[in-house]
């Protein structure tokens, strides 16, 4: 089984300026030491007005932390009012591309369809898409948590030239900006049911390579128990992650 190193991603939604971001990636990468970027890959994701901003704050401060777009288009350009495309991403050194959040599928009516032609336009455009999937609360007390969260994945991987490439993450929607959390044991058994599906569609050199991340109100006193899981490969952070001092306790979980 290959060695996958951690991976943190702070998901920063639809917050600071471009000049608050600046400060916050200064901040973070100030409480962060090397042994830190060695045990875990640290990964930002600002607003699209803030990219460019923290691009050139990571490369002139010869930052480790790496970068990452929220959403995209799948075209790589045209008339499309108001869209980011791949490419453009690509173009400003972003790692990571954010696909099929739940509350893009949720507010905006994203299907499985569009997420996976999304995934599609970020592998072609050499960055890796995080996929994220995870059920409703409706869902989960009706039992179907499981085949949601599977059918999900099989969509969003379908057709894919690169799938050893894509990350995963699995938040349950019920999770996300709550408060409330899956617990470490349902979070680690879902992460080892997405790889068993992984597998089963791809095989398992890629099972083994894909990181599977868990998202849904992590916290530095619950990311220690997540990250137990064998399964878990890290996490996406949502709001702790606005805040430096919380963010860099979530990636130095294991201090």
């Amino acid at each position: 089984m290959s060695e996958r190193k951690p991976l943190m991603v702070g998901n920063w939604k639809m917050n600071a300026s471009h000049l608050e971001a600046i400060q916050m990636v200064q901040k973070l990468a100030y409480r962060l030491e090397t042994e830190d970027y060695q045990r875990a890959e640290v990964v930002v994701a600002p607003a699209f007005t803030a990219l460019r901003s923290v691009q050139l704050t990571i490369e002139q401060d010869h930052m480790l932390i790496g970068l990452a777009a929220q959403d995209c288009h799948w075209e790589e350009s045209g008339a499309f009012t108001g869209e980011v495309s791949a490419p453009m991403l690509a173009k400003l050194a972003c790692r990571y591309v954010i696909v099929g959040h739940s509350e893009r599928r949720r507010m905006f009516g994203e299907t499985d369809e569009i997420v996976n032609k999304k995934a599609r336009a970020v592998l072609a455009n050499g960055m890796s898409p995080i996929i994220c999937v995870g059920e409703t609360l409706e869902e989960r007390e009706a039992g179907d948590a499981e085949q949601v969260v599977t059918s999900q994945v099989k969509a969003a991987m379908s057709r894919l030239d690169q799938p050893g490439e894509v990350v995963v993450a699995y938040e349950p929607v019920w999770a996300i900006g709550t408060g409330r959390n899956a617990l470490p044991d349902d979070a680690g058994l879902m992460a080892e049911i997405i790889r068993d599906k992984i597998r089963e569609a791809h095989g398992s050199d890629v099972a083994d390579r894909v990181r599977i991340l868990y998202g849904g109100s992590v916290n530095p006193g619950n990311i220690k128990d997540f990250m137990a899981k064998k399964h878990i490969d890290g996490a996406l952070v949502g709001g702790a992650s606005l805040d430096p001092d919380q963010f860099a306790a979530i990636v130095r979980y294991w201090r």
